[in-house]
């Protein structure tokens, strides 16, 4: 192997050589037995040879420098020569001569020889040697790019690793983010697996933040039809379909989303929701007012005293008695409270004199009131321990009654005429309020929904995760059923088949207000993280489900923008540690990595970063992964739009790559400057007044002038 030779290594740390070429290399190119082949070209790759093993690495930095040689005998300085070297990072290991692993185990020593890469290297380091079989999860066969450096070389990765570990696409706007998502997934639904299988029980749901993706799987006004649209089936879910029910929303939620003060509104607040959940408990379980509460307590403190009951004649027991009578005090039995109140009535003296035994038969039903209250207080506790653990549920209420009845009632049961706890949840009420009468949140939120859903969690989860078809019933009516059936219109490509489900299910929320956009989407990721964590123990992870995070930065920030955390946050942040056991992956895209929470990208094992120009994006980014990619990361300045660095579990090698061609692209295009302002446009462009109109009622303007759908 000796004219493969180079030249040798001079210089040795953990991930990094520096080999110096040898003096009769007059180019960059060397002759070899069946080739000409390079050996100094960046993102090119060298072999160290160790034993049976060769270390593949990856070539950084070329660099030549000038020698001056002094003879020691004469002191004569002779004219300086020129020595070039090269700086490789070590990225994987040949084993044997036979199979390619990422990572390095057994390190050269120096003056180790250093050989040139060929076809058979490449082929091991590229994977071509594909098995008749695939092992789904160990082999790397899904082809989502090519190699710069070598364009004969597709680069592949493995889907189970990609996904299953969670993931990030990283780069600044218009690198080509968009187009890498929907290029590896339209490979995903077009590759051929063991026996010319195809996917049919994908599960992905699209945060479309920007309203790009549809174009991408279903088309475009009869445009660019997205070829596999049969194999994928996608759902497209618009302004008009987003509606998610407020009352799966936990107190967290409600809380981020109301933003109640901590001491005084929050506790109200939370009471209310609790009794709103719980209002046919709440009826039945009709509790004593705080003033009725508050004379008992007198009544008993002044029986206490003897030498002050005789001021119980002014107490006006009677009445109050009639009042406790009237209420419907279930299941606490009020007939023996009321009892032993009349009997302290009975025993009230006209004077100032009393006998023994109306003494003691006093002492007996001021115990008996006693006992009474301690059973009221027990039965009252046992409530608001179930409406507590039943606040997070998502069981249906009247958010319009939250407002009005069920506000008051625990304004009412704290209240005493020392406080002053309705002046101070005044804001708080204004706020509910606020919200029911603006459409932008009441019509995503459904809270002017008067009526409950049958089976309105099952149907949502369906919806969102394109199983609608197993929940689907004809005959109803609700918001999801109808929103179903417009999409069903027979005889165009574009439209759902009701007959399998949809893989990828496309989530438009470039309309949705951002004072809901962290709760909305949020509240979509807990209840499918909850629905995949109650699956009986044998069934975990059948069903996977990928979410894609679109401009994640939006709703899963590092630093928060309010006083709490964000909701979104906390809930990505719990799927990105505990999702993987459950079937649940996350697809992170942003262009500003520095902004999104390090706990969700920490947790990523696979990286495709394009270009970044900002230094506090490039900083983190190598924080994120192994420092032995630090200098394949230093190109990132400079990547073309479309080329990206992929690294991590996903991919056999860290390694540039130019992405696959999406086809049809996402609606993501840089808009044509020069050619629109050549263009003569008529006075019919843009509709200003349509515009306008869509925008004041909260509309698309395709929504507008094509007729709002009825939900």
């Amino acid at each position: 192997m000796s004219e493969r030779k180079i030249g040798k290594v001079i210089s040795v740390n953990s991930f990094r050589i520096v080999v110096q070429l040898e003096d009769d290399l007059k180019s960059l190119y060397k002759s070899g037995f069946n080739d000409i082949y390079e050996i100094a070209r960046i993102n090119s790759y060298l072999i160290i040879p160790i034993g049976a093993d060769r270390i593949v690495a990856i070539v950084t930095q070329v660099r030549i420098q000038d020698e001056t040689e002094i003879e020691k005998n004469t002191g004569f300085i002779t004219l300086p020569k020129a020595q070039r070297y090269l700086v490789a990072t070590m990225i994987g290991t040949i084993e044997n001569g036979k199979e390619y692993i990422q990572g390095v185990y057994n390190y050269p020593i120096l003056d180790n020889p250093v050989w040139y890469v060929i076809k058979e290297d490449l082929d091991k380091i590229f994977d071509t040697a594909l098995n008749t079989t695939l092992d789904y999860t160990t082999d790397y066969y899904l082809p989502i790019g090519t190699s710069p450096a070598f364009s004969d070389y597709k680069i592949r990765i493995n889907p189970d690793k990609f996904f299953g570990k969670h993931a990030a696409i990283l780069g600044n706007t218009g690198s080509g983010k968009s187009c890498t998502v929907a290029a590896i997934l339209q490979c995903l639904f077009s590759f051929k697996y063991n026996n010319d299988k195809r996917l049919k029980n994908a599960h992905f749901v699209i945060f479309d933040t920007n309203g790009e993706y549809k174009r991408a799987f279903i088309g475009d006004n009869g445009q660019n039809k997205y070829a596999d649209k049969a194999l994928v089936n996608s759902f497209y879910i618009d302004k008009v379909g987003l509606q998610v029910p407020f009352w799966f929303m936990g107190f967290h939620d409600f809380e981020y989303l109301f933003e109640p003060s901590a001491n005084t509104q929050t506790p109200i607040l939370k009471r209310g929701i609790g009794l709103a959940k719980n209002q046919t408990s709440s009826i039945q379980n009709s509790l004593i007012p705080s003033t009725h509460l508050s004379w008992i307590d007198s009544v008993i403190n002044r029986c206490g005293d003897i030498s002050n009951f005789w001021k119980m004649k002014n107490a006006n027991i009677p009445t109050n008695v009639a009042a406790l009578q009237a209420l419907n005090l279930t299941p606490f039995n009020s007939t023996n409270l009321l009892k032993h109140l009349s009997d302290i009535h009975a025993l009230i003296p006209g004077q100032n004199s009393y006998t023994d035994p109306d003494i003691a038969k006093l002492a007996v039903a001021v115990d008996g009131v006693k006992n009474e209250m301690e059973l009221y207080n027990t039965t009252v506790l046992t409530q608001r321990i179930v409406e507590d653990k039943n606040i997070d549920l998502p069981i249906w209420f009247d958010y319009n009654k939250l407002i009005t009845e069920h506000f008051d009632a625990a304004i009412n049961e704290q209240e005493n005429s020392s406080n002053r706890i309705r002046e101070f949840v005044s804001t708080l009420r204004l706020r509910l309020q606020a919200y029911l009468n603006d459409e932008r949140i009441a019509g995503p939120l459904m809270l002017n929904n008067t009526t409950n859903i049958t089976e309105g969690l099952a149907k949502f989860i369906a919806f969102i995760l394109g199983d609608f078809l197993k929940t689907y019933n004809t005959g109803e009516t609700d918001q999801f059923t109808n929103y179903f059936k417009k999409q069903l219109i027979k005889d165009e490509p574009d439209k759902l088949d009701e007959t399998k489900p949809s893989q990828v299910t496309i989530i438009d929320m470039s309309l949705l207000p951002f004072e809901v956009l962290e709760t909305i989407t949020g509240l979509i990721g807990r209840l499918i993280l909850e629905f995949q964590s109650r699956f009986k123990a044998d069934d975990r992870g059948k069903m996977p489900v990928v979410i894609v995070l679109e401009e994640a930065q939006n709703y899963i920030p590092e630093h928060d923008r309010k006083d709490k955390t964000s909701i979104s946050k906390k809930v990505f942040e719990r799927i990105a540690r505990e999702g993987r056991k459950y079937g649940m992956s996350l697809l992170v895209s942003s262009q500003r990595p520095s902004e999104l929470s390090k706990t969700v990208l920490s947790q990523c094992n696979s990286f495709i970063v394009h270009r970044l120009q900002n230094p506090d994006d490039q900083k983190y980014v190598r924080q994120l992964v192994s420092a032995a990619n630090e200098d394949i990361l230093q190109q990132l300045p400079i990547l073309p739009q479309q080329n990206a660095i992929i690294m991590g579990d996903c991919v056999r090698t860290p390694v540039q790559m130019k992405v696959n061609n999406a086809k049809p692209t996402p609606n993501s295009a840089n808009p044509k400057f020069i050619e629109n302002w050549l263009k003569t446009i008529g006075n019919n462009f843009p509709d200003y007044k349509n515009i306008a109109k869509a925008w004041e009622e909260g509309k698309s303007i395709d929504d507008f002038l094509q007729g709002q759908i009825t939900p």
